[in-house]
């Protein structure tokens, strides 16, 4: 394998509801800074029907080059087809390196693809880099349940490639300026030879909080001390206007439902705000809300591994300490709608 024929950072463009998913634009962010460090093109790769008019997307959030495939057969994903013209592409233009967005269609697509490419595939990255002489791709994640960060590194093989949890990366601020190369690809599929077949597409209807587009969370672990005791963190949030977010152990309890859990084997948050209350701080839970902007941590533990990861911290027993916050924001919040009150009735005078 000669790597001088591997170039370029790649990211697989998933489209969701006819539009880029956003975990793709952020990976075409992370995508920028690495092709920028190896002095590289980023390229996006779209596949679907009627997805063309897409790729002005990927240029207005870093993209130089996207390569489409445009065609009836892609209208719905399926592992086959989507495989076989990603093969394609990478054949023809050999990448450097090829990122997913860790969503259950990246997650298939890149294991079928790494079965075929004679590569390996570093599975929920939470870090990337790349070595700006030698090309290696640094990707990073939690081992040995979150105890730890390995970073892994393939460096016999090419095309490197990786898939990246959503909300890890940030996105480029989009610049409709922005112009680049199109590059329309066709790969001769019949549908007669594809192996599975779509349907009908059921859509969930059970409504479920979505914790990962909350821009203030009350998270709550362990130190709550029981179900009941919870329903503290409950609610601080109802006060607040925010969403419900808990550690593993708490989800383990059954104290809380899954999709609230925030951390390695969860949800990836990115909220304004984050309060972590009677949480330790474990890697794994952190990993999930990192990037937050401002992140407030309570416990009686004053050598707790959270406050290390907080922007500010409380050290003292959330039973005392919660209370004292919910009555204090309801009277700030109370006084800013009578301000409001105030200012509209004066504006209708």
């Amino acid at each position: 394998m000669n790597f001088d024929d591997y170039r370029g950072i790649w990211v697989y463009l998933e489209v969701k509801d006819g539009n880029i998913a956003p975990v793709s634009l952020e990976l075409l962010g992370a995508g920028r800074q690495l092709a920028d460090k190896r002095k590289t093109e980023l390229a996006g790769v779209l596949i679907g029907s009627g997805v063309k008019p897409r790729a002005s997307t990927a240029f207005t959030y870093g993209a130089d080059i996207v390569y489409v495939y445009d065609d009836l057969i892609f209208e719905y994903y399926r592992t086959e087809p989507y495989m076989r013209a990603l093969l394609d592409c990478c054949e023809k233009y050999k990448p450097e390196v090829l990122l997913y967005g860790a969503t259950p269609t990246g997650k298939d697509l890149a294991s079928a693809i790494a079965t075929d490419l004679p590569t390996g595939l570093t599975a929920d990255t939470t870090m990337l880099d790349i070595e700006e002489d030698t090309g290696l791709l640094l990707a990073s994640r939690p081992a040995f349940g979150g105890n730890i960060m390995a970073t892994i590194l393939c460096k016999k093989y090419r095309p490197q490639m990786a898939t990246v949890r959503p909300k890890v990366m940030k996105a480029l601020p989009p610049d409709p300026s922005r112009t680049g190369k199109i590059v329309e690809e066709h790969i001769k599929l019949r549908e007669e030879e594809m192996r599975t077949k779509v349907l009908e597409i059921v859509r969930e209807t059970t409504k479920k909080a979505r914790i990962d587009e909350a821009d203030i969370i009350v998270a709550g672990g362990k130190g709550m001390g029981s179900k009941e005791g919870f329903q503290l963190i409950h609610q601080l949030a109802e006060v607040l206007g925010g969403a419900v977010g808990a550690s593993r152990d708490v989800v383990e309890a059954g104290w809380i439902d899954h999709h609230h859990q925030v951390g390695q084997t969860g949800v990836t948050v990115t909220p304004k705000i984050y309060f972590a209350i009677g949480i330790s701080g474990a890697i794994q839970h952190v990993v999930g809300m990192q990037n937050s902007e401002l992140i407030i941590a309570i416990n009686k533990d004053a050598n707790a591994p959270i406050f290390q990861s907080c922007h500010y911290g409380i050290v003292g027993d959330a039973f005392e300490i919660v209370p004292l916050l919910i009555e204090r924001f309801k009277e700030e919040i109370s006084k800013i709608k009578a301000a409001a009150g105030a200012k509209e009735g004066i504006a209708n005078a």
